[in-house]
């Protein structure tokens, strides 16, 4: 009976709870070593998850949605006994078995090794580099997965890399003998530095070239004009230039990267159809039909599924002098992550004022006690705890439309995401349980993540996790604005800057310190009587901080 083997998710970086996103094979199927298995994703990267084994699939042990770290079972995969170590062992059973099956084993070695004389041949030796592997420069090397000598598959993992946000594997990009690995463990590369040197072997695609021996004369004459046809158009459109910055900006795995540029797509005007806008196979070939059957190309980036025409492209130039600087990697991760949420959230921002008068008194009685502690108290501490107090009186304010659009997840948590102005662009780190926090705790995990995030120290999980947003302008200025839900969240709230104002109390004007507030929320959860209760809700809080007690 064949081995049975539990294949278990492998050492992915520093991630912890990770999305599958696709389950690439199913029961039945029969794998070959390094053959993905999953694509796993994280709020940053992609990355496929390969079988260290060939075989069949027996049992699959998870699903798409599911969240797996290292060590979480993948499949039951019955390993292919011809490619199973221990096969040769089991042999050994007794020294009669032994004796008795040496001619046998004696014919079947020296039958397996007649193939193996022309395959030593080798040709010169190509420099393999490193692919195109997206948004990122000067990445460092954390494994070498092979040495000199060694015989690689196509497709077989030869390095790994490791950025600040993700880890990912360079795989072959074909089939060969390594001949020398140029770079090892601590180097930092780009795309374009050298890995190694590989001997193509001769003789070692049997598997591609036993169909093509397999065909009949007539039956190949016959096929090949069919297969090139359809290039052979003479109307056809030639595929547009690749743009590489947009290419680079694409949400796509690197298999799928190294399939479009063997194919000339272009990425960037390619509209994705996996989860989160990730571009998958099926994407690049759809598109690259439309080009070439001489369809009018679909509009690109995420917007092409509203039918959003692209603004054209002008030679600013023409008018007068330029300078043209990169956005920095902040604004190009959030800037599509917007979008999508402009694009796809029927958003209302509902507009408020709370008197903070006294909240004001209160909170510079405690400035001698704080500074004892080490911390300074603001007034976005007490906004915290208000919003933790309105979530809790409207609980779905504190959920999440679950993906089919059909139920409301809510949440027993309280994370509290606040939106930092950084160097290089802004960024929502959660400050965790907030319910169970006093206002000093508070202030000094809001200084912290503050300061790792202007330093550009955070981590993945300081960023994830958050159940609704502030955005604060109020040490800048403004007297309102309309902030954008950081989907999945259905709601985010907007400060700006406290000013006095006269407030008519039945009988006179008197100086009150009003804050504004600005509510934005999915219109598809949340309508405009549910936001105005909640914003009264905060108002009423924040103009009487007691209540908090109550």
């Amino acid at each position: 009976m064949a081995q049975q083997k539990e294949i278990l998710v492998p050492d992915i970086g520093d991630f912890d709870e990770v999305e599958v996103i696709e389950v690439l094979v199913a029961a039945g199927d029969t794998v070959t070593e390094e053959q993905s298995l999953i694509t796993l994703e994280s709020d940053k990267a992609s990355m496929e998850v390969p079988s260290p084994h060939a075989g069949r699939v027996v049992e699959l042990k998870l699903a798409v949605g599911d969240r797996v770290a290292k060590g979480s079972p993948m499949v039951v995969l019955e390993l292919d006994e011809a490619a199973t170590p221990e096969a040769p062992a089991a042999a050994e059973q007794s020294a009669e078995s032994a004796a008795a099956e040496k001619p046998a084993a004696a014919e079947k070695s020296a039958a397996a090794e007649k193939p193996a004389a022309p395959a030593a041949a080798t040709a010169a030796a190509e420099e393999i580099r490193v692919p195109d592997i997206g948004d990122f420069d000067d990445v460092e090397v954390i494994e070498v997965l092979v040495t000199s000598g060694d015989t690689v598959t196509e497709e077989q993992s030869l390095i790994t890399l490791e950025s600040d946000k993700a880890s990912m594997e360079v795989p072959a990009p074909r089939a060969g003998r390594v001949a020398q690995v140029l770079v090892k463990v601590g180097d930092r590369v780009s795309e374009g530095s050298p890995i190694l040197q590989l001997e193509a072997v001769r003789g070692d695609a049997p598997a591609a070239a036993a169909p093509a021996a397999e065909r009949t004369p007539e039956k190949s004459a016959a096929e090949e004009p069919a297969a090139a046809t359809p290039p052979a158009r003479p109307r056809q459109a030639p595929l547009p230039a690749v743009e590489e910055g947009a290419f680079r900006r694409a949400h796509a795995s690197p298999a799928v990267r190294r399939f479009a540029r063997e194919l000339g797509a272009d990425l960037g005007r390619i509209d994705g159809s996996g989860p989160k806008g990730r571009i998958l196979k099926e994407d690049v070939k759809a598109w690259i039909k439309g080009r070439l059957s001489g369809a009018a190309p679909a509009a690109s980036g995420p917007a092409a599924g509203a039918g959003i025409p692209p603004i054209p492209a002008v030679d600013f130039s023409q008018f007068g002098a330029i300078e043209t600087v990169d956005l920095s990697r902040i604004k190009r991760l959030s800037g599509p992550h917007l979008l999508r949420a402009w694009l796809n959230l029927p958003m209302v921002t509902h507009h408020d004022e709370a008197d903070v008068t006294d909240l004001e008194a209160f909170r510079g009685s405690l400035k001698a006690e704080a500074e004892k502690r080490g911390v300074r108290v603001t007034t976005l501490v007490f906004i915290i705890k208000a919003l933790v107090d309105a979530l809790r009186a409207f609980p779905d304010f504190n959920a999440s439309l679950a993906p089919d659009g059909t139920q409301l997840i809510r949440k027993q948590y309280f994370n509290v995401g606040i939106a930092v102005d950084t160097p290089n662009g802004l960024v929502v780190p959660v400050i965790r349980g907030v319910d169970g926090k006093s206002l000093y705790d508070l202030s000094a995990e809001l200084a912290e993540l503050s300061d790792k995030a202007r330093n550009g120290k955070l981590a993945p999980a300081d960023l994830q996790g958050g159940c609704i947003s502030i955005s604060s302008l109020g040490g800048i200025g403004g007297t309102a604005f309309t902030p954008i839900v950081n989907a999945p969240e259905v709601a985010i709230l907007g400060v700006t800057r406290a000013r006095m104002q006269p407030v008519w109390d039945g009988s006179d004007f008197i100086p009150r310190l009003l804050l504004p507030l600005d509510l934005t929320y999915d219109h598809r959860v949340i309508d405009g009587a549910a936001a105005a209760r909640f914003c009264a809700r905060l108002c009423q809080t924040l103009g009487d901080i007691r209540r908090l007690l109550l």
